[in-house]
């Protein structure tokens, strides 16, 4: 009786840790993603002088094509990715700016984690909405990565 309160006690501290590592390890993973796309987008603008509009579009290494994520998600799915202007509309094609957002998908284990933006000047910014102290950061604020 004893060994199995013992396994009881260690389930329940271990297994909150483990939830909160595969948490970060997905964000840790979209992040490494975003950069590889916002490196793409800037190959694209050596070629077009001008950033793509859109995420799931074919890639061509122009502004006229996409960045060739057909699902509009990150390679796992725990996050939908978009292209916006910086005031936060949508971006047109051939644009002198772009911030690449990545937002959890609905129903995912990342809700409530926040949300990820990278800018063609490199900025990086971890939105972290009031419920997402759990995922690693303090509630309620934006930082960098």
């Amino acid at each position: 009786m004893i060994v199995v309160a013992v396994i009881g006690v260690l389930v329940a501290v271990a297994l909150p840790s483990y939830r909160q590592h595969i948490i970060r390890a997905a964000r840790v993973q979209a992040q490494t993603e975003m950069l590889e796309l916002a490196s793409l987008q800037e190959k694209i603008f050596l070629n077009s002088n001008g950033y793509s509009a859109s995420v799931n579009a074919a890639y061509n290494g122009t502004s006229a094509g996409g960045l060739g994520r057909t699902a509009g998600t990150s390679n796992d799915g725990k996050y939908t990715l978009s292209l916006q202007d910086a005031a936060g509309a949508a971006l047109i094609a051939g644009a002198s700016t772009f911030v690449l957002v990545a937002v959890p998908t609905a129903g995912g284990t990342q809700v409530g984690n926040g949300n990820m933006t990278v800018s063609e000047n490199g900025r990086r910014l971890w939105v972290c909405n009031p419920t997402c102290g759990s995922g690693g950061g303090a509630p309620g604020t934006t930082g960098p990565w």
